[in-house]
């Protein structure tokens, strides 16, 4: 191992840390380590001195980074990047360093018990991370092996090998800068992503509590007391009955059955359909009202609360992509919150929620990745669908449908005459979703314009049905379409996010919420109106940086708010 060399701004240095041990580091052709009882401070020290690209693994790094607060910008996740070059999401480090060298994935080593008449292999020497036939020793990947700083020093440099296999992929990809950025990006709002996990969203846990009993009853003491809740929830109900018979209101088919014994015969009981129908009918009505009550008592009731709230902050999971086209996702039913929970969402004293949602995103990155001309003017007004319908000669409601049935796919309806206005106004904006649709009809994988690999499936039958297999084909292209669209929406949304973070450290300005094309941002009150204004700058900073098309127009809804329900 050699001594700590000199360092340039942005270059590449792979970490792998251990608490009360030290930090491995690689950097180039040199490899060092350097033993310290709080890596993670140190850590903080190189990267203000050094403000280098900091290299590691997967999310343990990146959530060890964030659980101490260490201010990086710079990163590559070897992981996240793996997921943007191979697509999908639940991977390990074995899988992606085997998928690198082209090494069968079948022979991947399992860790596991031996059975007694097993025999360990000779495979080398355990001080490395290799075995003989190329693949990462389990216990390397596990962290079992991470006590020394030999091992650190040799896991970081693996590290960076890994990426410096990673980069000719992405060279290899048709825009290859372009490629190279979004796997920096990636690793930055996976970085984020950690972040948001460890410090939580600011609730008001007595409001919660408040809004749950007023909601679903009180908390129950017992399992007798809670059926006894459950049956009062559903007695609410039921008496509307005529006749009074048992119906199990938690099973869709007999709550349609009963609703046609009640003279409404429906095709499915979707909520939308039902609030049709809420004013001239006090069962239905109650039957909406039971359902979200149902929701919050099953999904965002005590037991949620005890399970996710600490200190007055919600704890969710994040990941920086879904496995498909890459949007954020969270755990903990934070993308999924009802409106009638928003109101807990409450800035804590002091603070205010800067609150941004990008608008009519999808569209105008279709017009970015496209480079339709046409559609790209669209997006200079604030209502892109106007221009839309006007050059349609159809109304703007008819329009948007349009627009977003030919993102989605749909080609009936009262869109399907505009949709033929749209493919003759906008040919190459629709040419770029046919090629789409036709790849993934064709089983192809397609990618969106950063690079991301989005997988196909093979759902043919195996029975000759052609029409199964028209139809499977049919799925996969309507997927495909969306997906280059949704995927490029969410690449410029992630950078567009981690731009206000890096941006937004000097105000105090915490990202603390990215649900689909919307942030929510924590800072203190004094700084709120120097924060919206940076939001509103990031975009277009996100957009030089990612847009293929400099002159197309993206905006945002913003505001300032005490609590996440007051937002428009």
């Amino acid at each position: 191992m050699s001594k700590r060399p000199d360092v340039q701004r942005g270059d590449n240095i792979a970490i792998a840390l251990q608490p009360e041990v030290g930090i491995g580091f690689a950097h180039a052709d040199n490899q060092w380590f350097e033993e310290t009882p709080d890596p993670l401070g140190s850590l903080a020290e190189l990267n203000e001195l050094w403000s280098p690209r900091w290299v590691w693994w997967d999310r343990f790094t990146a959530g060890q980074v964030a659980g101490a607060g260490v201010p990086i910008d710079r990163c590559w996740d070897v992981a996240t990047v793996h997921r943007l070059l191979f697509g999908g999401w639940k991977t390990s480090l074995g899988e992606i360093w085997a998928s690198l060298l082209s090494l069968p994935l079948d022979s991947l080593p399992r860790m596991g018990q031996l059975g007694l008449l097993d025999m360990p292999e000779d495979d080398g020497d355990r001080n490395q991370p290799i075995q003989p036939d190329g693949h990462l020793r389990p216990e390397w990947v596990s962290g079992e092996s991470h006590v020394c700083g030999e091992h650190l020093v040799a896991w970081a440099a693996l590290a960076l090998r890994a990426m410096k296999l990673q980069e000719p992929l992405l060279d290899r990809l048709p825009d290859p800068g372009r490629a190279r950025s979004t796997a920096r990006s990636e690793s930055a709002a996976e970085l984020l992503c950690a972040e948001m996990a460890t410090e939580g969203l600011p609730i008001n846990e007595a409001k919660a509590l408040e809004l749950i009993a007023e909601i679903t009853g009180p908390r129950a003491t017992s399992a007798i007391e809670d059926d006894r809740i459950r049956e009062e929830r559903d007695e609410a109900v039921l008496v509307h009955l005529t006749p009074r018979q048992p119906v199990n209101l938690r099973n869709p088919a007999e709550v349609k059955a009963m609703l046609r014994r009640q003279g409404h015969d429906l095709p499915d009981t979707r909520a939308w359909r039902l609030e049709q129908l809420s004013d001239s009918d006090p069962l239905i009505a109650a039957l909406l009202k039971w359902r979200r009550a149902e929701r919050i008592a099953t999904t965002y009731g005590y037991g949620w609360i005890d399970e996710h709230v600490r200190n007055g902050r919600l704890r969710g999971g994040w990941s920086s992509s879904d496995g498909a086209a890459g949007r954020m996702t969270a755990s903990a039913g934070l993308h999924n919150l009802p409106a009638a929970m928003r109101s807990i969402v409450e800035a804590e004293e002091g603070h205010v929620f800067v609150r941004a949602d990008l608008g009519q995103i999808e569209p105008r990155v279709l017009a970015a990745v496209s480079g339709d001309q046409a559609l790209i003017a669209a997006t200079q007004g604030d209502d892109l669908y106007e221009p839309i319908a006007t050059r349609l000669g159809v109304t703007r409601d008819i329009a948007k449908v349009a627009v977003l049935g030919a993102m989605y796919g749909a080609t009936t309806g009262e869109s399907a005459h505009a949709l033929a206005g749209l493919n003759k106004n906008y040919p190459v904006a629709m040419g770029l979703l046919e090629e789409a649709a036709e790849s993934g009809r064709k089983n192809r994988d397609v990618f969106t314009s950063g690079g991301r690999r989005v997988r196909m499936w093979s759902n043919n039958p195996g029975d000759g049905d052609l029409d199964r297999a028209v139809a499977a084909g049919a799925a996969r292209g309507r997927y495909a379409r969306n997906a280059i669209v949704q995927g490029a929406a969410a690449e410029f949304f992630k950078v567009w996010a981690i731009t206000v973070r890096r941006r937004g450290r000097s105000l105090r300005a915490e990202v603390v919420l990215c649900l689909h094309d919307e942030l929510l941002v924590h800072v203190p009150e004094e700084n709120a109106a120097e924060t919206a204004t940076l939001v509103l700058d990031a975009i277009g900073e996100a957009a030089h940086f990612w847009s293929p098309d400099p002159t197309v127009r993206f905006s945002a809804d913003v505001s300032i708010v005490k609590r996440w329900s007051e937002a428009k």
